[in-house]
C-alpha cells in the first residue's frame, strides 16, 4: 500500500475523528482543514497535520487549507450541524463544490465523499443538498467514492439515560415503521478509510450497514432493557402528533423565521421516525434488509452495553434519534 497525501474535511466529529485515526495507522500524511474553535482536536494528534479556517470562504480553503500543495486524495465526512435548509446548502453543496474546485487545482484525482443513505429517498433540503453535490461530484470527471451508511450507534444513544432512570423507551406507533442497520463509528472509519485504498470502490456509491440482521425501534429498547436487566417498558407516540407539530410550526414560521427552522428540524425527526435506513427497492416500492451490505464487527447491541458500563461516553449532537 502506498502511502498518500490525504486532504480531510470533517475530521472534528466522531466519525470523522475515527477515519482520520484510520488513515494514519495505513501510514497516509493527513492534512486536516478545520474550524479555528476546533484547535483544541490538534492539540493531542501529533500524527495528522491540522490547518485552520473556513471552508465556506473559497479564499481561505485556497490559502489556509490547500496552499497551493499537491494532494492525491480528498476525503470528506463533513456535514451541516442540524440540516436545516440554510445550512444544509451552505456546507452539504456549496462548500464541497468550492473544496472540489480546490482538489482539481491540487492534481487530487480520488475524492471520498461520506454521504448518507437517506438520500435514496429524498423529501427534505439537506437530502437534497446532499444529492445534488453527489450528482456534482460523480459528473466532475473526478473518481469518486461516495459512501452512504445507515444509522449511526450515537444517533440510536438519545434514550438511554431515560431508560436508566427507569423511564419508558419512547417508540413513533408500535415501534415496527422502521428498522436500520447501525454501524460503529469505528467500523465505517475503516470502511472509509479502504476506499482510500482499494481500486475497486472508485466510481461507486456504496450503501453500507454494520454487522448482523435489520434492527427496529422496539428492539433496540428491547436490547437495553435486557442489559439493564428490567422489564421491557415502552410507550408509543402517534406519527400523527409531529405531523400537527409540524403543521403548527410551519404556520408560525410563516412570521417567525425561528418558527419555520424549527419546522424543517420536526419534519427530519419525522422522517427518522417513518422511514427505514436500509436500501430502498424502487421497483417494489419497499426497503431490502437483505440488499443493505454489511461490515465491520461491533454490533449494537455491544455499544449499548459500553454505554451503560460507562466504558464509553457518545456526544449525541443535533441528530440524536429515537
Amino acid at each position: 500500500m502506498t502511502p498518500k497525501r490525504i486532504f480531510m474535511l470533517g475530521a472534528t466529529g466522531t466519525i470523522g475523528l475515527a477515519t482520520r485515526a484510520a488513515l494514519v495507522r495505513r501510514g497516509h500524511h493527513v492534512v486536516c482543514f478545520a474550524r479555528p474553535a476546533s484547535r483544541a482536536h490538534s492539540d493531542n494528534d501529533t500524527a495528522s497535520e491540522w490547518r485552520f479556517g473556513d471552508v465556506t470562504d473559497l479564499h481561505s480553503l485556497k490559502q489556509n487549507g490547500f496552499r497551493g500543495e499537491k494532494f492525491d486524495v480528498l476525503l470528506s465526512c463533513m456535514a451541516s450541524r442540524t440540516g436545516a435548509a440554510d445550512d444544509a446548502w451552505r456546507i452539504d453543496h456549496q462548500a464541497h463544490l468550492q473544496a472540489l474546485e480546490c482538489a482539481k487545482l491540487s492534481g487530487i484525482t480520488h475524492m471520498v465523499l461520506l454521504s448518507a443513505i437517506c438520500v435514496q429517498k429524498p423529501l427534505l433540503a439537506f437530502q437534497h443538498a446532499k444529492i445534488a453535490f453527489e450528482e456534482a461530484l460523480t459528473s466532475s470527471g473526478m473518481d469518486h467514492t461516495i459512501v452512504r451508511p445507515t444509522a449511526f450507534f450515537k444517533s440510536l444513544s438519545g434514550q438511554i439515560d431515560r431508560v436508566k432512570k427507569g423511564k419508558a423507551f419512547l417508540l413513533f406507533g408500535d415501534g415496527n415503521l422502521t428498522a436500520c442497520k447501525p454501524i460503529s463509528d469505528d467500523d465505517l472509519a475503516e470502511y472509509l478509510a479502504n476506499a482510500v485504498d482499494d481500486p475497486a470502490a472508485r466510481n461507486r456509491i456504496l450503501p453500507i450497514g454494520g454487522p448482523g440482521s435489520a434492527i427496529t425501534p422496539r428492539q433496540h429498547g428491547g436490547l437495553l432493557f435486557d442489559l439493564l436487566g428490567t422489564e421491557p417498558k415502552f410507550r408509543n407516540v402517534p406519527v400523527a402528533m409531529l405531523d400537527v407539530i409540524i403543521a403548527l410550526l410551519a404556520t408560525a414560521g410563516r412570521v417567525f423565521p425561528a418558527a419555520a427552522r424549527k419546522a424543517e428540524l420536526a419534519r427530519i425527526g419525522r422522517y427518522y421516525a417513518t422511514e427505514s435506513m436500509l436500501c430502498w427497492d424502487p421497483i417494489a416500492g419497499t426497503y431490502d434488509a437483505d440488499a443493505t451490505p454489511e461490515t465491520g464487527k461491533e454490533t449494537l447491541a455491544e455499544h449499548y452495553r459500553k454505554m451503560l458500563s460507562g466504558e464509553r461516553t457518545a456526544s449525541l449532537g443535533d441528530h440524536a434519534i429515537f
